[in-house]
């Protein structure tokens, strides 16, 4: 009982690890199908070095090893499927000038 619990608690412990080797254009390519899968149509995700991250907000996925990060970001007027797109509001309307 004890040795079945140790294996497991290893391989849950060897997750992380293992999803950190995977190449970096294969795990972009997973993230890619999530979200447009959410319907999520204008973003850019882009494969960057660890020192070159500078909002880890933006970081969606670590790869090769941990040495390179994927980060994302919503482009403007990205809106989702069936989402109208932001309309700017009308300008004010000026009062005629009068003497």
């Amino acid at each position: 009982m004890n040795r079945s619990c140790l294996v497991l608690s290893l391989c849950l412990l060897s997750t992380p690890l293992l999803a950190a080797i995977k190449p970096c254009e294969e795990l972009k390519e997973e993230i890619e199908v999530k979200i447009q899968a959410a319907g999520v149509t204008s973003y850019t995700l882009e494969i960057v070095p660890n020192a070159e991250v500078t909002d880890r907000n933006l970081v969606v996925g670590s790869c090769d090893g941990g040495t390179r990060k994927i980060i994302y970001q919503r482009n403007d007027g990205g809106s989702r499927r069936g989402e109208p797109s932001p309309t700017p509001a009308p300008a004010p309307e000026e009062a005629p000038l009068t003497d």
